[in-house]
């Protein structure tokens, strides 16, 4: 089955890419810059910044700045049935997004934690999901242990409440 890309630039504008299309292309890069070659003509990409959990990168193209965030077929998948990858809570609490297998659980109790942490990892759909803190806090309970399969919704990890 050939793999189906979408590339969302600004926000405004979507690209619909395959396999064979990246094959097409030739990439000469030295990390964060790269030269293209595409029919012949070449153009050259610098990674100003980059977000590989969510796939967001900013580029610098022939002098323009450029925000691109790259989804997969099953990205696609999970947007068009309402879930999410991320961490599906509220800045108290974090529930399971989708129903799946917890591979890792990272924090315990009384752990204190910074915003974006890894929490644990949900493996759901033959996909590792890492779960990430929504804020600086401490973790009052953790409700659920490696190996343990859970639905949809579960509250997962709940911190200690700011006042």
């Amino acid at each position: 089955m050939e793999e189906k890309f979408k590339a969302i630039v600004n926000d405004n504008f979507e690209f619909s890419l395959n396999s064979k299309d990246l094959e097409m292309l030739d990439v000469i890069s030295d990390n964060k810059k790269a030269n293209i070659i595409f029919n012949i003509k070449s153009v050259e990409v610098e990674t100003l910044e980059s977000d590989f959990q969510k796939k967001t990168y900013t580029l610098s193209i022939n002098g323009n700045r450029y925000q691109v965030k790259i989804e997969n077929q099953l990205d696609v998948l999970i947007s068009k049935m309402g879930l999410s990858l991320g961490n599906a809570s509220v800045e108290d609490e974090i529930h399971a997004p989708m129903p799946g297998l917890i591979l890792e659980v990272n924090v315990s109790e009384g752990n204190e934690v910074k915003k974006g942490d890894f929490l644990c990892v949900l493996e759901a759909m033959k996909m590792e999901n890492t779960l990430t803190a929504p804020r600086d806090g401490v973790v009052k309970s953790v409700n659920i242990v490696k190996g343990e399969t859970v639905d949809k919704g579960k509250m997962l990890i709940e911190f200690q409440k700011n006042d």
